[in-house]
């Protein structure tokens, strides 16, 4: 495998983080969805695994970058995780919009548990990467382009939580993006 080929699967695992992301941004917006804590904690490790494979395809694989994407998903599987629990309990009726049949905590589980199994392959053909020659050493447009989606993403993220929490703690049933109403209340 050459370091191009390795820099592409890191840019797919890349372009995953931001799939997940802009679909939970989009029921966000379009379905008037406000993430809960748990939910922003989740995205923010999605955010973080992402990271990792943002340094693989920017730096070449590496396992302190596989790393970092392991222990991100591991910590949102954690959030995922006790979200499920707090609402598997019959007749607690799940909290938001459900994709595929299942509310999206239970797909975040399901996707951060299959993101350590894919970095786990990573990790396994990280030492079959053969080195090139300088002139192949670029990350190449489709890895650009997922690098720059990527903070595109992430950023809006931000913003969109800090419209939504403010600098305080976030609310456990969000009903309104509370430090936007306040500000533009002014």
């Amino acid at each position: 495998m050459t370091l191009l080929h390795a820099r592409t699967l890191n840019a797919l695992g890349l372009l995953g983080c931001c799939v997940i992301l802009l679909v939970a941004f989009g029921y966000q917006f379009a379905l008037g969805e406000l993430p809960c804590p748990l939910c922003l904690l989740q995205r923010a490790a999605f955010a973080a695994s992402g990271i990792g494979f943002a340094l693989g395809v920017r730096f070449g694989p590496r396992p302190s970058h596989y790393g970092i994407a392991i222990l991100s998903a591991l910590a949102g599987a954690g959030i995922a995780a006790r979200q499920v629990a707090l609402h598997i309990v019959p007749g607690s009726g799940g909290y938001g919009a459900t994709l595929f049949g299942l509310h999206f905590y239970t797909l975040a589980l399901i996707a951060f548990v299959a993101l350590i199994g894919a970095v786990a392959v990573l990790l396994l053909i990280a030492d079959m990467v053969r080195p090139e020659p300088p002139a192949g050493q670029g990350v190449g447009t489709f890895g650009t382009v997922c690098l720059v989606l990527f903070l595109g993403v992430v950023l809006a993220n931000a913003v969109s939580t800090a419209a939504e929490c403010g600098t305080g703690l976030c609310p456990d049933d969000p009903t309104r993006y509370e430090a936007l109403d306040a500000w533009l209340k002014r």
